[in-house]
């Protein structure tokens, strides 16, 4: 008889039992996804025993649900440069990145005044969206920023524990491709940045919201 009530029907003439009323579906409203490209470039592969050196975020796009507006120029970006947190690095790291570690440990910015002023712009660029970490690939730059908020912001993580959207997994999906497949040089060339990959955050940050604003709307052939 459940099954009845779902599907709106009544109970015969001759039943005295009156049906129940329908459940009224709640309403509210629908929160707008405000996304941010972010790179980090690091002294070694996991935060804590290695220090995050500098990080950079841009506005990548605005979702509502059901338009997608990107962002009308890469201008407007939060950069920093973080003062190491620990004695220990690796050297291949840094020759990947170019970063002097050692001018860091004396003119880097705190960690936690980087932190805390990274998140506070986050949320003031959001307004009443919800801020959304975009990267590619994710795990990478996730899990950096994340542990850096965690732990040095006075605010906590601006993306909450799970609010990212890993570039990665998108293009498999939408290309219908394997993961092991899908990585930035298989990007085909409608969704090529404008900008090449330098291992510096701002210039990375800004290539991966290129792709992003691409992406999003893509439809392969």
């Amino acid at each position: 008889m459940a099954s009845l009530w779902a599907k709106g029907t009544s109970q015969s003439a001759s039943s005295d039992v009156a049906p129940k009323p329908r459940k009224k579906t709640p309403t509210y409203e629908t929160p707008v996804d405000v996304y941010f490209s972010a790179d980090v470039e690091t002294d070694g592969p996991i935060p804590g025993p290695y220090s995050m050196l500098s990080f950079a975020i841009v506005p990548a796009g605005r979702f509502d649900g059901r338009v997608f507006e990107p962002p009308r120029n890469f201008v407007n970006a939060f950069c920093a440069e973080v003062r190491p947190i620990s004695e220990k690095f690796q050297e291949e790291a840094l020759r990947v990145n170019g970063i002097d570690r050692e001018r860091l440990r004396r003119e880097g910015q705190d960690p936690r005044a980087a932190m805390t002023s990274a998140a506070a712009w986050l949320r003031d660029q959001a307004g009443s969206g919800v801020p959304v970490l975009v990267a590619y690939p994710l795990s990478f730059d996730w899990a950096w920023l994340y542990w850096y908020f965690i732990q040095f912001s006075e605010t906590g993580s601006p993306f909450n524990h799970s609010r990212c959207f890993d570039l990665k997994t998108a293009y498999a999906v939408k290309a219908g491709i394997p993961i092991s497949v899908s990585g930035r040089s298989q990007l085909p060339p409608e969704l090529h940045p404008q900008r090449p990959h330098t291992h510096n955050a701002l210039d990375d940050a800004i290539e991966q919201a290129e792709i992003f604003a691409k992406l999003f709307t893509w439809q392969p052939k």
